[in-house]
């Protein structure tokens, strides 16, 4: 094993790809973590009260598909907690959004009786995608993060501080000093 130019053993500098992370302001940043919140106890609610909300809207029917759109839900909270960059999973609840106002619009029909919870069901909904939007965009125009950045790969180290050849045999050569403490048989 050679000393690299540094002097060290085997430590490489690679440069790795740009990296494509945005940096909003820390309002869109809280604003996404506030959504992602909302979106895993929106979707935990459409799951375990699917059917009343179906129920509540006249449309008992929807019942399964409100709790296939709650595990939606879920799964996009998840995707923008737990991401560097909530940018896509942003946008999907954008898109979530507009499937969420379809699914509910046929509500509207004049023979509904549930006609009032509907429309106060689209109001939420054109609140949310508003928000939603709002902080898509944001994330979407927000600077990106700075270009490059170093690892340092010890891939190839081997932790002694010499080569190997020149540590062999080290250890044989080692007596532990006499004021050693500890168990009986550790000591010399």
């Amino acid at each position: 094993m050679s000393r690299d130019s540094d002097g060290s053993y085997g430590t490489t500098l690679r440069r790795i790809a740009p990296d494509s992370r945005r940096r909003p302001d820390p309002a869109t940043e809280g604003l996404a973590r506030g959504l992602g919140w909302f979106s895993l106890g929106l979707g935990a609610a459409e799951i375990a009260g699917g059917a009343a909300i179906a129920r509540w809207l006249g449309k008992p029917e929807l019942t399964p598909v409100i709790h296939a759109y709650g595990l939606r839900e879920i799964v996009t909270g998840v995707g923008i907690l737990g991401s560097e960059d909530a940018t896509p999973w942003i946008w999907g609840r954008v898109g979530g959004d507009a499937v969420d106002i379809a699914t509910v619009l046929p509500a509207l029909e004049e023979t509904n009786p549930r006609r009032g919870n509907a429309m106060i069901a689209l109001m939420a909904l054109a609140g949310a995608t508003a928000l939603d939007v709002v902080c898509a965009r944001n994330l979407s125009q927000a600077p990106l993060r700075p270009t490059q950045r170093v690892r340092r790969d010890y891939g190839n180290r081997s932790g002694f501080p010499e080569p190997p050849e020149a540590m062999r045999g080290r250890a044989s050569d080692f007596t532990p000093p006499l004021d050693i403490v500890g168990p009986q048989a550790m000591r010399a």
